[in-house]
């Protein structure tokens, strides 16, 4: 019984430092953010208290409401483009020439920072010195559009550099997973005359199928609270087409000094991952799942 509780003593002992980082690094802010949206406060004065004064201005802005419907199809998007990130991780997996090379190209991305990629795709971008209007006016297209400055196009423009930026990181967590499938179970379906179409998507994809669901959690989350790229590229322009929930949020704190609304938002956001997430979990699901 004294050696029972004295494990129970040394594992309580363990956990409690990363316990004790979690709940000051996230719990406490999240509790923090909540109570600040019940404040009017320019962040730096006094706090008034106002109530849901925040949260019922936040449900009629329309402003927030247009930044929280391209937030939702950034997720859309991330989450569609998860399809090609496993469909080039399928052929890096079937020992192609070249595999290796490949890898580090697709990682490529990874090494570099948000801001250095904001900078690269701008010049892409550029009305009339960039790369693609270059090569759209060397085919015939006399006018081509200034991608960022458009509001029907500058939102979309920018999703193609955040789904390149995080091609690497999905494409090696697939590819780890389908490393992992053991050799004699493909060389088995190749014995029974299964072809490679019916290996990779009735052997393969349905034993990593716990990893596509992890990932696509991680690319709706993320893609609902992305911030860094969209301000460096457009700060949420031109005239809110590109505005994400996250872009807001900085705006109402940090120029318009209005941090009781801007954690109002932030809590709101918070929410709205977590019912995501949850949705994801109850439609993804299956049988082993609910029997483990």
């Amino acid at each position: 019984m004294d050696q029972a509780l004295s494990s129970k003593k040394m594992i309580a002992l363990y956990l409690a430092p990363g316990l004790l980082l979690l709940l000051a690094l996230v719990y406490i802010p999240i509790f923090q953010t909540g109570y600040f949206g019940l404040m009017d406060w320019n962040g730096i004065g006094e706090m008034t208290f106002i109530g849901l004064e925040n949260y019922t201005l936040l449900i009629r802005d329309a402003a927030f409401w247009d930044s929280a419907w391209h937030s939702l199809l950034l997720a859309v998007f991330s989450a569609l483009s998860l399809i090609g990130y496993l469909l080039i991780s399928l052929v890096l997996a079937g020992k192609i020439k070249g595999a290796n090379f490949l890898r580090k190209i697709y990682l490529v991305p990874m090494l570099l920072a948000s801001v250095a990629i904001a900078q690269l795709w701008m010049k892409i971008y550029h009305p009339t010195n960039g790369i693609l209007n270059t090569l759209l006016i060397s085919i015939g297209i006399e006018n081509p559009p200034a991608w960022l400055a458009e509001p029907s196009l500058a939102l979309f423009a920018i999703f193609i550099p955040i789904i390149w930026q995080y091609a690497g990181f999905y494409i090696l967590i697939y590819y780890a997973a389908l490393k992992n499938i053991p050799d004699s179970l493909v060389e088995s379906a190749k014995i029974d005359g299964a072809s490679a179409w019916d290996i990779a998507w009735k052997i393969k994809v349905p034993l990593i199928m716990n990893v596509i669901k992890v990932t696509i959690v991680l690319a709706v989350v993320g893609s609902l609270k992305y911030f860094d790229l969209i301000y460096v590229m457009t700060n949420g322009g031109p005239n809110g087409a590109s505005e994400v929930m996250a872009s807001y949020m900085y705006g109402q704190a940090f120029s318009r000094f209005d941090f009781g609304y801007a954690s109002a938002i932030g809590f709101f956001l918070l929410v709205i991952c977590l019912v995501i997430t949850w949705l994801i979990r109850k439609v993804t699901v299956s049988d082993e799942d609910i029997q483990y």
